[in-house]
């Protein structure tokens, strides 16, 4: 009785390690993204026209954009201003679900974001401390698009 007793023990300290771990392991995820990021590519079907984030610009806008993630409040913002592409600043709130979810909303200046019910999820994905990508399937008429952001880290 003693043994089945103390391995019941041992078996419940072992499944709590292990999700305690878990847990510390996707809270790192969110932190690792802190610091400022450039999109390097956009990929995706060539044959459509992607305009991410309901900015209203072609994707290929994103390419050289400038993110800065603040993961301890959440906080942090996008700069795109290619060339060939408007200026367009942005203030976001973002999180990381234990999915590996990337959410985030655009904050309008003057506005809570407890007032912004919409947003955007992207699947994170291929995390290194100097990279990763962003994945979004998209809906185009029946046809899903997967639209894939890969980010570089700029500042080390």
């Amino acid at each position: 009785m003693k043994k089945i007793l103390l391995t019941g023990i041992l078996a419940s300290a072992f499944a709590v390690s292990c999700s305690t771990a878990n847990q510390a392991q996707l809270m790192a995820t969110k932190h690792d993204l802190k610091g400022q990021w450039q999109i390097t590519s956009v990929d995706h079907d060539q044959k459509y026209k992607v305009k991410p984030f309901n900015e209203g610009v072609d994707s290929q806008c994103f390419v050289g954009s400038a993110w800065n993630l603040v993961p301890n409040n959440g906080k942090g913002s996008y700069h795109l201003g290619s060339e060939d592409c408007p200026a367009i600043d942005r203030n976001i709130v973002f999180n990381v679900t234990k999915d590996n979810q990337f959410s985030f909303k655009v904050i309008p200046d003057g506005v809570k974001s407890k007032d912004i019910t919409m947003g955007y999820f992207l699947q994170l994905q291929n995390q290194t401390p100097t990279s990763f990508d962003l994945v979004q399937s998209v809906a185009e008429g029946t046809t899903p698009l997967t639209v894939v952001y890969h980010f570089e880290k700029t500042n080390y």
